[in-house]
């Protein structure tokens, strides 16, 4: 008989989740400790999460990997919160939204969790993306792709689908969907796991409250804006602009036009 699977701890990922953040902000969520204490106990965080999954040699591996992203991560939140401060006029500067808005806490999961999730990382990252989500209800899969200067509005509903690419200077409102619109499968019936099934969003992309974008052929082209409401399965070219027609007796027709 076989001994109990080794499985990450969800206690451990739930401080993995406080140590990135720390590492991340550590002015906002440090504690008072250095920039250099809290990659460490960052590092001592990941070592308790991953252990269970990881061999030995691969955990210093992957620390390391992951530690060299740092930097980059930090960049890319820096504008994110740059985002959000100029995208949302109840904003009152950086401190608020580092410390309050549950767009930025989410992407600074995601961003963590999606360079452990291209490392190979089984199940940690999914787990820190489960950790954040039921804390911000946002749903992003670590496999997603998501640009800098993202901003994530309220963000209560957000799904964001394992191969969703998400380019620069995105918005997405509270509500919105990028899912898959069906499922490839293999000649005997099983599911194609590899399979693209999420959409693009082209830079400055808007998408508007509870708008749902599926497929993995969709591209939305930059510059565009997706109304509320509007249930998309199709590309639309760029600077283009997608409404859901108010309900009346006749059509509720989703209409499309350019600009």
């Amino acid at each position: 008989m076989t001994g109990p699977k080794a499985l990450p701890s969800p206690r451990d990922v739930e401080s993995l989740l406080a140590a990135l953040r720390a590492a991340l902000f550590p002015q906002h969520h440090g504690d008072g400790k250095s920039a250099a204490a809290c990659v460490s106990a960052m590092g001592r965080a990941f070592n308790a999460a991953c252990r269970p999954v990881l061999p030995t040699a691969a955990l210093r591996r992957n620390w390391t990997a992951v530690r060299a992203e740092l930097p980059a991560i930090r960049a890319m939140l820096e504008e994110d919160v740059d985002a959000s401060v100029d995208g949302d006029p109840a904003a009152t500067g950086r401190d608020e939204v580092i410390l309050c808005y549950p767009g930025v806490r989410a992407l600074c999961a995601h961003r963590v969790a999606h360079a452990m999730h291209r490392s190979g990382i089984p199940l940690v990252p999914r787990m820190l993306a489960e950790a954040v989500h039921s804390r911000t209800g946002i749903d992003i899969h670590p496999g997603a792709t998501i640009a800098p200067r993202c901003f994530i509005d309220h963000g209560t509903g957000v799904v964001v689908g394992e191969s969703a690419v998400i380019g620069p200077r995105c918005t997405l409102y509270q509500g919105v969907t990028l899912g898959a619109l069906r499922f490839e499968h293999d000649a005997a019936g099983r599911v194609l796991r590899d399979a693209r099934r999420h959409p693009t969003l082209g830079e400055g992309v808007t998408v508007y409250a509870n708008a749902t974008i599926l497929g993995g052929k969709t591209v939305v082209g930059e510059g565009s804006v997706i109304g509320a409401d509007v249930f998309l399965t199709s590309s639309v070219p760029a600077r283009s602009r997608v409404f859901g027609e108010h309900p009346s007796p006749h059509s509720t027709r989703t209409t499309r036009r350019g600009r």
